[in-house]
């Protein structure tokens, strides 16, 4: 038994060793990569690692809240869960392919009992009384192994599209780990915008309250028309209404917020803070960082990889398929002596088979391999222009919004100081109600403007934190990762 099994192993060996692989090895597709960005002024060096988004990013914008929920996105999150599970379906995948590379061991034992009328005498069989029969217990033990070994590289192009898909599900997982990050930065950024709002707003009411009050006065006193107190109290009624409606803008928020870290909504109070997160400072490096970065790019070209390795597998079917077997065993009648030498038995046996017609299934087939290998080459080209086009427009939103602020800052200033000059005057009576409630109005509209503007900022780095790739290394597995050993199959 195990001389045939050292024999089976060893014809094995050369048929591994002496197997080819079809179909196209792999090579990366170049793309086109600009040195800078257009939007950053002059040659931009690249910038030591250290200094970009890595890690806890969020740190960056200095608000508590952030630093408080987004470690529980990685944990939480259902969408992030849901990519996880997904990457661990694809490493079961990777070792279900790699199985195909070993023979199949199977044991068999077996043990009959029957009953016979007896035909001679001197059986050795137990004769029953008063019957001319006998009952024979009689058995088998028997291994077999059976391989179909890896001529043309089918098994080891299928370990390489599984270990390639599986690198790409890693790449998912982290790309939805970013997104849903940067979603919670977002949400984050709109709440904190919308308590200023509401502040500014609380401030309004009381500012038009207290105008209201005066203007109240001058009406009992005769010295001002009956329209003034109408339109001061429209004035204070719409700024009372705009403050209430933020609490609806506020709560859906704060629900978005308890959901991206997998709370139920009524499980999330966060409270009201008068603090905007800080506008970080992102070093945006050069674009060619970007293809190591940024994981969507990487999901892309696995995918990329993966396809590549699917041509070879349609290919390898154009070639015949070599079976080998064998069986190693004992097998005996009555059951005692069962594994004396006399009842050793074996086996060994080769097929071969090979589709001489098919109707054009197999070229058909390569034919989609190599589409489909096509229609991921452009994804990953598409993939990349997209991303270069996302910084872009980072870049030059917060280049464009950081002038208007600017801009927008000293309008505030005037129209703070117009306001008071209008409130003067109209209590002096050199000027009419128009007058104040123009400058008021003004007032509002660009401080409103300004904490818009603000806003976008904010969105605009934390969109652009993430389209650097946040804080992913860009490394796909550690040396513990099933598809480590891939590389080492697929150059047999």
């Amino acid at each position: 038994m195990m001389n045939t099994t050292r024999t089976l192993l060893a014809v094995s060996l050369v048929a591994l060793t002496s197997g080819c692989m079809v179909g196209p090895d792999y090579h990366r597709p170049q793309v086109a990569v600009p040195a800078t960005w257009q939007e950053l002024p002059g040659w931009t060096q690249a910038q030591p690692a250290a200094e970009g988004p890595k890690g806890d990013w969020w740190t960056a914008f200095n608000d508590p809240l952030l630093n408080e929920l987004e470690p529980q996105v990685e944990v939480s999150n259902q969408t992030v869960r849901q990519s996880y599970a997904n990457y661990q379906q694809a490493l079961a995948e990777v070792r279900l392919a790699r199985a195909g590379l070993f023979p199949t061991l199977g044991i068999t034992s077996s043990v009959t009992r029957e009953r016979s009328p007896t035909s001679t005498s001197g059986s050795s069989s137990f004769l029953p009384q008063g019957g001319g029969a006998r009952i024979n217990t009689g058995g088998s033990l028997e291994a077999d192994v059976s391989w179909v070994p890896d001529l043309w590289g089918q098994v080891r192009r299928q370990i390489e599209e599984n270990s390639a898909t599986a690198q790409a599900s890693e790449a998912t997982l982290a790309n939805a780990t970013l997104s849903e990050q940067i979603a919670l930065a977002n949400a984050v950024i709109d709440l904190r915008i919308t308590d200023a709002n509401i502040d500014l707003l609380t401030q309004t009411v009381q500012a038009f309250s207290e105008f209201l009050r005066v203007v109240t006065e001058q009406d009992r006193a005769g010295t001002v028309p009956p329209s003034n107190l109408v339109s001061a109290r429209t004035q204070l009624e719409s700024a009372q209404a705009s403050l209430i409606a933020l609490g609806v803008s506020r709560a859906q928020f704060q629900h978005a917020i308890a959901v991206l870290v997998g709370k139920n909504p009524e499980e999330l109070s966060v409270a009201h803070s008068t603090a905007l997160p800080a506008l970080p400072d992102i070093p945006a490096g050069v674009p060619s960082t970007l293809l190591q970065r940024r994981p969507d790019i990487a999901t892309a070209e696995r995918q990329m990889a993966a396809a590549n390795a699917t041509i070879g597998i349609a290919v390898a079917a154009y070639y015949p398929t070599v079976s080998l077997s064998a069986l190693d065993g004992f097998t005996q009648s009555p059951l005692g002596g069962l594994l004396h030498i006399s009842n050793y038995v074996w086996s060994l046996g080769a097929s071969a088979s090979e589709t001489v017609f098919d109707g054009g299934q197999r070229s058909a087939q390569v034919a989609a391999a190599r589409a489909s290998y096509d229609a991921s080459v452009a994804n990953y080209r598409g993939t990349v222009l997209n991303a270069f086009e996302n910084v872009e427009n980072d870049l030059s939103g917060l280049r464009i919004l950081a002038s208007q602020s600017q801009v927008l800052d000293a309008a505030v200033q005037d129209a703070i100081r117009g306001t008071q000059i209008a409130l003067d005057e109209y209590q002096a009576g050199t000027v009419d109600y128009t007058t104040v409630a123009t400058a008021q109005a003004t007032q509002l509209n660009d401080q409103q403007s300004a904490l818009n503007v603000q806003q976008q900022r904010l969105l605009d780095a934390a969109a652009l934190i993430g389209d650097l790739g946040g804080g992913w290394s860009g490394v796909l597995h550690d040396p513990q990762h099933p598809v480590a050993a891939a590389p080492a199959a697929a150059s047999q």
